[in-house]
C-alpha cells in the first residue's frame, strides 16, 4: 500500500526544475543547459522594465516604451511613465474650461481668469439678490436646499451678447471734390474774361 501511495504522489512525479541565471525563470532540468545557452544568447534584460526582450529588438521596445516624449504644447521631455498624468494635469498648457463661464484656456492662465470671472455676479431669482459666481455653489446649499436636501438651481447661464458690428460711416463721393475744382475753374476764367473785356474797351477809348 505504500508503495502504490508512493506511485501516485504529485510531488514525486513532477520534474526536477532549475533556475536560468540570465532569466530568472524555472527550467526543466532536464533543458537547462540548453535553454541557458539560447537564452544568453538572444535574450536581454530591459533596464527599465525588468522585461526579457530578444536582443535585436530592444531599441524599438525602447522607444516604444521608455523613450521620453516631446511634449507640443509646452515643449518639455517627459518621461514616458509619467505621459499620461502630464497630458490631463501637470501641462501647464493644457486646455481647461473655467468653472464659472465654460470658457477653455491654457491652464497657465486660468487661475488669473478665475479671479476675475468668479467675481461676476448674476441674479438669483429665488432670493432676488445679486450673487458672486464664486460663491453661488454655496448660496444654493444655504439658501435654497429643498425637502429632499438637494440644491434647487436658480442660476441661468445668459447666452453670450452678440453686438452688432459697428455702423460703417459712407465714404464721400470721389466727384465731391472734383466739382469742387470745376467750379474753381469756371469762376477764374469769369474773372478773367471780364478782366480782358474791361481792358479791351479802355484800350478802344483811347
Amino acid at each position: 500500500m505504500a508503495a502504490a501511495g508512493a506511485d501516485t504522489d504529485p510531488a514525486a512525479a513532477a520534474p526536477a526544475v532549475s533556475t536560468c541565471a540570465h532569466c530568472q525563470r524555472e527550467i526543466p532540468s532536464s533543458n537547462i543547459d540548453l535553454h541557458s545557452v539560447h537564452c544568453a544568447r538572444n535574450l536581454q534584460k530591459c533596464q527599465h522594465c525588468g522585461e526579457m526582450v530578444p536582443r535585436k529588438l530592444m531599441d524599438e521596445h525602447y522607444d516604444e516604451n521608455h523613450a521620453p516624449m516631446n511634449c507640443t504644447l509646452c515643449k518639455d521631455t517627459i518621461e514616458r511613465e509619467s505621459w499620461d498624468l502630464h497630458k490631463s494635469e501637470k501641462c501647464p498648457q493644457r486646455m481647461v474650461a473655467c468653472e464659472y463661464c465654460e470658457f477653455e484656456l491654457p491652464a497657465v492662465d486660468m487661475n488669473e481668469h478665475q479671479d476675475v470671472c468668479g467675481n461676476r455676479t448674476e441674479y438669483c431669482q429665488t432670493c432676488k439678490k445679486y450673487i458672486r459666481l464664486r460663491e453661488w455653489i454655496g448660496h444654493e446649499i444655504q439658501c435654497h436646499t429643498n425637502s429632499n436636501g438637494s440644491a434647487e438651481t436658480s442660476r441661468t447661464i445668459p447666452e453670450r451678447e452678440v453686438r452688432p458690428p459697428a455702423p460703417v460711416r459712407p465714404a464721400r463721393p470721389a466727384h465731391g471734390s472734383q466739382h469742387k475744382r470745376l467750379l474753381f475753374t469756371i469762376a477764374v476764367t469769369g474773372i478773367a474774361v471780364m478782366v480782358g473785356s474791361i481792358l479791351f474797351q479802355r484800350d478802344e477809348s483811347f
